[in-house]
């Protein structure tokens, strides 16, 4: 997601929202903390944790039933969307040691995948970003980290911290998802100076009930923070604040189809607290 200056489908809109930017550009190398060891599952009284390298090759991702897939979570039995077979949002697909997106089937239909199983709403994403062939030319192209997100029939409600992965269109936001189809809502101000690159770090989490605080970081750095109490944004009326539902990932890329460019080679979550 992003704004109207950005790419066509979107309009940003500010309202009363904490916003915080720590100044920082492109970083030229891919040091930065590293990630749990990939590959598990972890659960026990009062706490939920996941964590994997993608070590298959699936379309839609699975790894054992343990991702819920925008396409056919997300699919609307409406009659009016019988022109996209139903289909709202793309899919997210991996080969070993990376995850991408696989299409949009409409204007507003980011690929998607969110972890099953019932999650405490504290919750923090992780994921190594993988740029194997950075975009150029017009904007956008994007990683994605989701929290407190709801996959069901023809909706997806929750948040979205993001990040565009080309040089030359540089920005990060933290979006409210309100459920149908291309309702959402930027909460800050575009940060044009900042996009991650091969081997950065992205971490966002979100705290607390009414309000709902949303942090993005990039290596340790927190970038972007902002606060959700159920208001009306970007013309759309009030949804929220989402005090459950699911970490996850997702992607963006309006211009072409070179999915396989970029997406993230490693991602963990867990809904526990973290100091």
């Amino acid at each position: 997601m992003t704004t109207l200056s950005q790419r066509p489908r979107r309009a940003l809109v500010i309202f009363a929202v904490l916003a915080v930017f720590l100044p920082g550009g492109c970083r030229e190398s891919g040091n930065g903390p590293t990630l749990p060891a990939a590959g598990s599952a972890i659960s026990g009284s009062g706490s939920h944790s996941y964590s994997t390298a993608f070590p298959e090759a699936e379309n839609p991702i699975s790894e054992s039933g343990n991702w819920i897939s925008g396409s056919g979570g997300g699919r609307s039995s409406s009659a009016a969307h019988s022109k996209y077979g139903g289909r709202l949002w793309g899919d997210v697909q991996t080969t070993a040691g990376f995850a991408f997106g696989v299409d949009e089937p409409t204007e507003f239909g980011d690929p998607s995948a969110i972890l099953t199983g019932s999650w405490g709403p504290t919750q923090t994403a992780t994921a190594k970003v993988r740029v194997i062939k950075a975009p150029v030319g017009d904007c956008c192209h994007e990683v994605e980290l989701r929290l407190r997100s709801t996959i069901r029939d023809g909706s997806i409600t929750g948040y979205e911290a993001y990040c565009s992965v080309m040089p030359n269109h540089r920005y990060c936001h933290i979006a409210r998802w309100n459920g149908p189809n291309g309702s959402y809502w930027n909460f800050e101000p575009a940060v044009k100076t900042l996009s991650l690159a091969d081997g950065d770090i992205m971490k966002a989490t979100a705290t607390g009930t009414n309000p709902t605080v949303i942090t993005l970081y990039r290596n340790g750095e927190q970038i972007l923070q902002a606060i959700d109490t159920g208001a009306p944004g970007n013309g759309f009326a009030g949804y929220g604040p989402w005090t459950s539902g699911n970490p996850g990932i997702g992607f963006f890329d309006n211009h072409d189809d070179n999915w396989k460019d970029f997406g993230f080679s490693e991602f963990s979550a867990t809904d526990v607290e973290q100091k």
